[in-house]
């Protein structure tokens, strides 16, 4: 192996009344892609600055190769005292030169102009990536790189790691960013750090290795005690078979939804066990809504169905949140209607996390300082509600200034679920949420009787929760696909996919417009290479996915070969980045295309 560019030895640092963390070894070497785990709270955050040389730690000796730059792209930058995002981005002795920034900036889509006052997180989050990235790094730390960003800005920033010659650690909620990019895993869990060479794709089967090695030698021991805690709130096996049951559910939602969409009220959904008579809950027919002369939302037409779990998604200044705000009623449409059931009764956790009160308590926030919780209709004690949430029961007299802003987000949404609603309204929900608390909130959704609206960028958390999924391009109109993210992608691909290219036996859009199966004029090489080739690979790679998730299949394969099931799972997982990658290159050209064929 060759010698590291950043190395940590026997790393410590004592936070509070005992050590955060102790004894880790840590090398990056010059081509590194880490992806750094592990629950919130554990100290991810905080590592990544002791590696940045940000913290001094209570032990440990860090070494860098001379000349080496380490940037830090953090996940809530100070910018107080900068009159515009210009002025901070530039600030300091290790300021990249104004053209590489503008470069970035231009390419991000951010006005530096803007006033830090005024800015908004998607802005200051592009400013902060524009000065990071125009530093010109040899290692590059991210930490939540994600947050706040639009789906074009995400995939402008993975295209530009995956070019990126340096080495990057990330700390990222978002599956599929890290299933894209990272060939190596750091798994920070109860104070140890792990590290495997394998890619995100296959963290998951390693962990449950671990936590299955660990459990039959707790049990040679006699100590399994120690781990109990952990394992109870992991439920590793359980949550894999829990999670397969629910995502057939939902398979199985997605198809009848699918068929209620081609005529509605044709297919029958589960009734749910709310107070909502009607199975309809919010009726938008014929919707119009325009600021000025631009168009925002155009001839919008659903009925939400009671259980329906809705996903939003498009780039920002699409329309996401007027057309939330339309379906809720908090917004009037320009024409058309927008009924609302009248038992329909709400609850909105928005990106603000407003109501955290660093003075208060955990059971302040929870039970108003009682001891028990009334959790929708039914009573529970606050300390076995905290378990279900993921907390150690005893933090229930933690104050709120001492949980990590990812505990945080736990601690509301354990707050907010309790509360006897219909209809929930998540607005960006996996911000600074962990893997596990992601798998958790999964859980919960799928488990809750109403009707759910959720606003993300997160792919991989759409593809597994919701039914339907409305998607925003910004020209005004709205996709309703009977699926999550993955097959609104597909549809926007079917839709300007050119006849000749497209299999007979593939479904036809009433509202997708002839394409030419050839540009009048030419495009570059490239650009033609690509328009001729993708669909094929396209094909051939979902044929290679369906082919592992067979496989999969077997329930005795992690047993009986677990080295065969992580290679397989990580094979899944970067051949779906692959498709997905090529699915929107293939949009590019055939929008190209189609433009030089009109001019």
């Amino acid at each position: 192996m060759a010698a590291p560019i950043l190395s940590y030895e026997k790393l410590g640092l004592i936070q509070g009344e005992g050590w955060l963390f102790r004894d880790l070894d840590i090398y990056i070497g010059e081509r590194d892609r880490l992806a750094l785990i592990g629950r919130n709270g554990a100290g991810k955050t905080t590592l990544l600055k002791c590696l940045a040389g940000l913290i001094d730690p209570d032990e440990g000796k860090r070494t860098i190769v001379p000349g080496a730059h380490v940037v830090l792209l953090e996940q809530d930058p100070k910018m107080d005292g900068h009159e515009t995002l210009r002025d901070w981005v530039l600030h300091g002795r290790d300021a990249p030169q104004p053209h590489e920034a503008d470069a970035i900036a231009h390419q991000l889509g951010i006005d530096l102009e803007r006033p830090v006052a005024t800015a908004s997180g998607g802005e200051r989050r592009r400013a902060a990536i524009s000065r990071a990235l125009a530093q010109q790094p040899d290692v590059l730390m991210l930490d939540e790189p994600t947050n706040h960003l639009d789906l074009g800005a995400i995939e402008w920033l993975e295209e530009w790691l995956k070019r990126f010659k340096g080495a990057f650690i990330a700390i990222s909620h978002d599956r599929t960013f890290l299933a894209r990019l990272t060939r190596s895993c750091l798994w920070l869990d109860r104070a140890q750090l792990r590290r495997a060479e394998i890619g995100f794709g296959g963290f998951e089967a390693w962990t449950e290795k671990v936590y299955e090695e660990e459990a039959r030698a707790a049990e040679k021991l006699d100590a399994k005690l120690k781990i109990e805690l952990h394992w109870l709130q992991r439920g590793v096996t359980a949550r894999r078979r829990r999670n397969q049951g629910r995502l057939a559910k939902l398979n199985d939602m997605r198809a009848q939804r699918a068929a209620m969409l081609g005529s509605a009220g044709a297919a029958k959904l589960a009734l749910v066990k709310d107070d909502v008579r009607s199975k309809t809950v919010i009726d938008a027919d014929q919707v119009n809504k325009a600021y000025g002369d631009r168009p925002i939302i155009r001839d919008f037409t659903l009925r939400v169905q009671r259980g329906d779990r809705i996903g939003i998604v498009g780039p920002n200044g699409a329309g996401k949140t007027t057309l939330l705000k339309l379906l809720t009623g908090e917004l009037a449409p320009d024409s058309g209607s927008v009924t609302l059931a009248k038992t329909l009764s709400g609850i909105v956790i928005d990106q603000q996390r407003r109501l955290m009160d660093p003075g208060k308590r955990v059971r302040d926030v929870l039970a108003n300082g009682g001891e028990w919780i009334e959790v929708r209709g039914s009573k529970k004690h606050i300390k076995g509600y905290l378990k279900e949430f993921l907390f150690d029961p005893t933090l229930a007299d933690a104050p709120i200034a001492s949980l990590s802003g990812g505990e945080r987000s736990r601690l509301l949404l354990a707050r907010e679920f309790a509360r006897a609603a219909n209809l929930l309204v998540l607005d960006e929900p996996t911000n600074d949420l962990d893997l596990e608390t992601l798998d958790l909130l999964q859980e919960v959704i799928a488990d809750y009787e109403g009707t759910v609206l959720i606003v993300s960028h997160d792919r991989d958390f759409l593809d597994r929760t919701v039914t339907v999924t409305l998607g925003l391009d910004g020209s005004g109109k709205v996709d309703v696909v009977a699926g999550g993210y993955e097959d609104w992608i597909r549809k926007r691909y079917e839709d300007h996919r050119p006849r000749s290219a497209t299999k007979a036996s593939a479904p036809k859009t009433v509202d997708a417009a002839p394409r030419p199966s050839q540009p009048n004029r030419k495009l570059s090489y490239k650009d033609q290479r690509d328009y001729d080739r993708l669909p094929d690979e396209i094909e051939r790679l979902q044929a290679d996915v369906a082919k592992d998730e067979a496989a999969l299949g077997d329930p005795d394969l992690f047993l009986r070969e677990p080295d065969r099931f992580a290679r397989i799972t990580e094979r899944i997982a970067r051949n779906r980045a692959e498709i997905e990658a090529a699915e929107f290159r293939w949009l590019e050209v055939a929008e190209m295309a189609e433009g030089l064929a009109r001019a």
